[in-house]
């Protein structure tokens, strides 16, 4: 089993920059790959980006390449989401999740095992 707390949320205005943190307890940490979804009021949870168990591979959706880098310290068992030139249509709930499946793809809901609570980000333009 693992924990996941996500820090960080807030306001911010369009262009600015916004860094989540999400911390893991439980188990151990780099057993898992970690991902980063958002969902915005009336959407679908949707995929944001991915990060490999060691940290090598990342992954992202178009709408936030070149704006968002996902980074992890397993020595820390904490995963961000560095997030600039923030646009109002960013504006959503964050959740980072953990998967332990070393196979297979990353970009569903269904590909992951646990969730945290989210954080709220919210840009205004």
């Amino acid at each position: 089993q693992v924990q996941l707390v996500e820090f960080g949320g807030g306001l911010a205005q369009t262009g600015d920059s916004l860094t989540l943190s999400c911390v893991a307890s439980g188990d151990t940490f780099n057993y898992y790959s970690m991902g980063w979804f958002r969902q915005a009021p009336g959407k679908d949870r949707e995929f944001v980006g991915w990060i490999s168990r060691n940290g090598v591979i990342t992954d992202y959706a178009d709408s936030v390449k070149d704006r968002f880098t996902i980074s992890r310290d397993n020595a820390k068992n904490t995963t961000y989401l560095q997030m600039n030139s923030l646009k109002f249509g960013d504006t959503a709930v964050y959740y980072c999740a953990a998967r332990s499946r070393a196979y297979g793809g990353w970009r569903r809901v269904v590909d992951y095992d646990y969730w945290g609570q989210g954080t709220q980000v919210t840009v205004s333009s």
